[in-house]
């Protein structure tokens, strides 16, 4: 009876150990939630449901080497927004303007483009508010 009772604990110890994540794992899994909420909110509207982006209008955020060239500069480009600039993405002009998101908070700005960096074939890890912040100091 007490060899059941101890295998028993020792099995349910195995499971619990294994269900359990890292740190890392539960903050990329709550920065990715929240920042598909403010995708769909702020976003969603000109850049599609599946990050398409609209025809030669809007740019496609699926390029997944112009997102990690840029990993830099685009929290600048979430809270500024751009004004008739030329973006070169997928081999493709997209000249226009996007509206800035100044009501968006670092941690915030963090969420979604955690969220965008990571889907629609993109696969680049989490965005830390850390992050965001130091690259909002370097904005143009």
């Amino acid at each position: 009876m007490k060899l059941r009772l101890i295998g028993g604990i020792i099995l349910l110890l195995i499971v619990s150990m294994a269900a359990c994540q890292s740190d890392a794992d539960q903050d990329y899994k709550r920065y990715f939630t929240g920042g598909a909420n403010i995708y769909k909110q702020k976003c969603q509207n000109c850049h599609g449901n599946n990050g398409e982006g609209l025809t030669s209008l809007i740019p496609p955020l699926t390029d997944t080497a112009y997102l990690k060239k840029n990993k830099n500069h685009l929290a600048c480009i979430v809270r500024n927004g751009i004004t008739e600039q030329v973006l070169t993405i997928n081999s493709k002009a997209y000249e226009g303007s996007m509206p800035a998101n100044t009501d968006l908070a670092p941690i915030e700005i963090a969420k979604v483009l955690t969220f965008v960096t990571n889907s629609f074939g993109n696969k680049h890890g989490t965005v830390t508010v850390d992050m965001v912040e130091k690259d909002l100091t370097s904005c143009p």
